[in-house]
Parts: structure tokens; sequence; C-alpha cells
């Protein structure tokens, strides 16, 4: 599926989903019970989101502390966020996709799985990264004079996938 396709999918059919079937509950148990669940939800995440987001503060900064580099609390800090901000949203499908992001155990498994994609995509080539130099302004969209970001110090830009692009600042 093409990003275009994607942003389609969700900005117009997830919201049209959603409101169909939140029209639809309303018409089987009225407004006020509609309103209701879409409220308690909302609670229900924000409390949820905050308690599951201290818990991975603190083994954060444990990981920290004992020197270890935080990766699986920096997959379940962004986990957390998405999934608050889902719970937040107004709508059944993605109270449910919020829902799976704070429980740890359907966590973990999500993240499982995409973690398979993106190993998948890279081995495939789907996926590249391009890295910037330390500033993060250099190459052709950051438009710093004398930083080089992407390409070759020459200055010729090297966008080859199967070249590595290392770019190192400029002495001043």
């Amino acid at each position: 599926m093409s990003c275009l396709a994607r942003l389609a999918f969700f900005f117009i059919v997830v919201p049209v989903l959603e409101l169909v079937i939140l029209l639809r509950l309303g018409e089987a148990v009225g407004f006020l019970p509609t309103l209701g669940l879409v409220l308690a939800t909302g609670f229900a995440g924000a409390v949820l989101a905050r308690a599951e987001g201290v818990r991975v503060l603190f083994r954060f900064q444990a990981e920290l502390a004992a020197g270890r580099m935080p990766t699986q609390a920096l997959q379940d800090g962004i986990a957390i966020l998405v999934g608050g901000a889902l719970l937040l949203t107004p709508g059944v499908l993605t109270d449910l996709a919020g829902l799976a992001l704070l429980l740890p155990p359907t966590r973990r498994w999500i993240q499982r799985r995409l973690r398979a994609r993106l190993e998948r995509d890279l081995r495939t080539g789907a996926v590249r990264f391009v890295t910037l130099d330390r500033s993060g302004l250099g190459g052709p969209l950051g438009g710093a004079p004398g930083v080089g970001g992407w390409g070759t110090h020459a200055g010729e830009p090297d966008l080859d996938p199967r070249h590595e692009i290392r770019v190192e600042p400029r002495e001043p």
C-alpha cells in the first residue's frame, strides 16, 4: 500500500467508519449511553495511559541508572503515547487500538510484529535510512552553507542505496 493510500485510509476511511459505528450504536442504545461510552473510554484511557506511562518512566530511569540503553522502555513509551491519543479520540475502533497499545501483552505482540516487518523491509530494501550530520541542518534540504549533510564531501549527492553515506562536520 502506498503512503498516499495509507494516509487516505487513516484520515478518511477510519473516521467515516468510526462515525458509522457511533451512529449505529446511538440508534441501538440511545444518544446518552453512546455519549457516556465515548466519555468513559476517553477518561479511562487517560487514567490508564498515565499509570502505564509512570511505570515505563520508572523502568526507563532504572535502565539508565544500570548503564543500559532503555530500548524497550522507549518503545513502550511511544506505544503508550499513541495508545493514549487513540483512546482520547472519539470512536470504537480507535478505542480498541488504543487499549491494545496500553495493555502490556498486546503491546508486546504489536511491537514484535512491527519489528519483524521493519527487519523484513530493511532486508528487502523497501526501507532506507538516510542520516544527516550532527547539526541536522546540512544537505540540500537543510540549506546550511558549508555543512555537508547528504552526499559526499565534494558536494555531489551520492544517493545510491548501495553506498554508505558518511558525513562529518567541517571545521569552521
